[in-house]
C-alpha cells in the first residue's frame, strides 16, 4: 500500500513537499491449523518446523505423569506476532524463543499459542523451546499395570506426549531421548537409529534419531520390557526389531524382513531409510500400525497375516518416504500398501491376481456400500475403501497400462526430493503421463465414483482394448 506523507516546512518562502514511502504490513499471527478439510485445526500456520528434538523423563511407577523438554528449529513463513504448537494435556512450565522469554496461553483442545518477545520476520529462522509436565495426552497410553507406555496412532498422536506442528504435510527429522530408571529388561524404541544408551545415577537415557524427515503421526515411543534384536540387510542397513514379553512368537516372521525389504525394492525402488525394524507386542486388534522405519505389530503376527508385513513395510514407500499432502490422500498410502500385499501373493504364493480380482468383484458386484466412498476423497469416512476398492483400482491400472508402465509409474512416483508430500492429482496426473494416454475416464470411474465403476473400465481381460 503506498501512503502518502504531507509535510510543511515551517520557514519561510518554503513550499509544500509531497514524500511517498512504501508502508511495512504489521506482523500477524500464524493460522491456529492448515485447514486439512477433514481436521482443519491440525498442524498450524506462519512457519515450518526443519527438526525436533524430544527429551522426556518417565517413571513406569507414575504412568499417568512426563516430564518433557521439546525443542524445535523452525523458519517463519510470514511475518509473525505469534504463533501455536499443538499439545495435549500437561502443564506448560516456560517457552523460550530464541533464547528469550516468551509469552504463552492455551485454547481449544491442543493449541499452545506462543508470543515470542519480539516478532519474527518471514524467512527468520527461530528455535523454540517448551517445558511441560503432568498428565499426557491420550494417545500417551499405558500398556499394562507396570507403567509400560505405547505412543503412537493416526492421524494425531504426537501432540499426546511433545509440542508439535502436527499435520504431514510439515515434516522434520526428529531426535528422542527417554530418561527412566534403570530397570533390567525394560528399553525404549523409536524412530530411526539408536546410540547406545547412558547410565548415570541409576538412571539410563535412551536416545533414537530419525535423520530422515518425517510426519509427526509416524514419531512413535514404545517403553516396555523388550528383547531388542539387531541385525541388517544386504546393503549394511541396520535392523532393529523389539519384542515385549509374550510376543517372541513373532520373531520367525520378522526374521523374513530382509526378504519383505528385498522384494518390495524390486518392485518401488531402494529402500528409502537408514534403518528397519518393527515392534512387536501380545495384543488383541491384530493388523499394525505405520511407524517410520519400525512399524508396530500388537498381537504379533499370526501365521495366516505374515502379510501384515509386507503392508506395514510398504508403507516405508508409500506414506512415509512420500506423505500425504492432506488427510483425503490417505489412498496414497493405504491403497499402495493393501496392492503390496496382492503382489507378495502374486510373487511369492502363486496366486492369480485376474482371479483374485474376479473374485472380490463378483462379491462385491451387487453391495452399494463397498462402492460408496470415493477414494480420492473419503471425506469423513477416511480409510474409505482404500483396503477394498483400492486394491481392485490398482489392479485395473495395472492391466489398462501394462506392467512395465505401471512399475515405472510407481518408482517414477516415489523418486521424490526428500521429506516429499503428494496429493492423489499428483498421482493421477504421473499415471497419465507415464501412459502416453488421457486416463480421465478411468480415474472418474475408480477414484471419484461413488457407485461400481462402468463395465469398460472393470474386467482385466479387455481393459487395455478398452481404455
Amino acid at each position: 500500500m503506498l501512503k502518502r506523507v504531507w509535510a510543511t516546512a515551517v520557514a519561510a518562502g518554503s513550499i509544500l513537499v509531497l514524500a511517498s514511502s512504501t508502508a511495512v504490513a504489521a506482523p500477524s499471527p500464524g493460522s491456529d491449523g492448515v485447514g486439512d478439510p477433514l481436521f482443519p485445526q491440525d498442524g498450524n500456520g506462519g512457519y515450518r518446523v526443519s527438526q525436533y528434538d524430544v527429551a522426556l523423563d518417565y517413571d513406569p511407577a507414575k504412568p499417568d505423569y512426563l516430564t518433557g523438554d521439546t525443542t524445535a528449529d523452525a523458519v517463519a513463513t510470514q511475518d509473525l506476532s505469534r504463533f501455536d504448537l499443538d499439545l495435549e494435556g500437561f502443564t506448560v512450565q516456560s517457552v523460550t524463543v530464541g533464547g528469550a522469554p516468551a509469552a504463552f496461553t492455551r485454547t481449544g483442545e491442543h493449541e499452545l499459542v506462543i508470543t515470542p518477545a519480539k516478532p519474527l520476520r518471514c524467512g527468520q529462522s527461530f528455535r523454540v523451546r517448551v517445558r511441560y509436565a503432568g498428565t499426557p495426552g491420550f494417545f500417551w497410553m499405558t500398556a499394562d499395570d507396570a507403567g509400560a507406555v505405547h505412543a503412537f496412532a493416526e492421524p494425531h498422536s504426537a501432540s499426546s506426549w511433545y509440542p508439535v506442528n502436527d499435520h504431514p504435510s510439515d515434516k522434520a527429522t526428529f531426535h528422542l531421548a527417554v530418561t527412566m530408571p534403570d530397570r533390567p529388561g525394560w528399553a525404549v524404541v523409536g524412530n530411526g537409529v539408536p546410540a547406545p544408551p547412558v547410565v548415570r545415577g541409576g538412571r539410563k537415557t535412551f536416545s533414537w534419531t530419525e535423520g530422515h524427515p518425517v510426519a509427526s503421526y509416524l514419531t512413535g515411543v514404545v517403553i516396555d520390557r523388550m528383547t531388542v534384536h539387531t541385525g541388517q540387510l544386504a546393503d549394511g542397513t541396520p535392523i532393529v526389531d523389539a519384542y515385549t514379553t509374550g510376543a517372541e512368537a513373532a520373531k520367525p516372521f520378522e526374521d523374513r524382513l530382509p526378504e519383505v525389504l528385498g522384494f518390495l525394492s524390486s518392485r518401488f525402488g531402494k529402500y528409502p531409510f537408514s534403518s528397519a525394524g518393527g515392534i512387536f507386542y501380545p495384543g488383541d486388534t491384530g493388523g499394525g500400525f505405520e511407524m517410520q522405519e519400525r512399524p508396530v505389530y500388537p498381537g504379533g503376527v499370526p501365521p495366516e497375516r505374515f502379510t501384515d508385513i509386507v503392508h506395514e513395510q510398504a508403507h516405508q514407500w508409500f506414506g512415509d518416504s512420500v506423505s500425504v499432502a492432506r488427510w483425503s490422500d490417505i489412498c496414497l498410502k493405504e491403497c499402495f500398501a493393501t496392492y503390496a500385499e496382492w503382489l507378495w501373493r502374486e510373487a511369492k504364493e502363486g496366486h492369480d491376481l485376474d482371479a483374485d480380482y474376479r473374485a472380490a468383484l463378483a462379491g462385491a458386484a451387487a453391495d452399494p456400500d463397498f462402492w460408496k466412498v470415493p477414494l480420492a476423497d473419503p471425506g469423513d469416512g477416511f480409510y474409505g475403501g482404500s483396503y477394498t476398492v483400492g486394491p481392485l483400482m490398482l489392479h485395473a491400472l495395472r492391466r489398462t497400462v501394462g506392467d512395465a508402465v505401471f512399475f515405472r509409474t510407481l518408482r517414477d512416483f516415489l523418486a521424490r526430493p526428500r521429506g516429499a508430500n503428494a496429493s492423489w492429482a499428483d498421482f493421477e496426473h504421473l499415471a497419465a503421463h507415464e501412459y502416453g494416454h488421457d486416463l480421465t475416464a478411468f480415474f472418474t470411474a475408480w477414484a471419484h465414483g461413488a457407485v461400481i465403476p462402468p463395465e469398460p473400465y472393470l474386467d482385466p481381460g479387455t481393459l487395455k482394448e478398452k481404455a
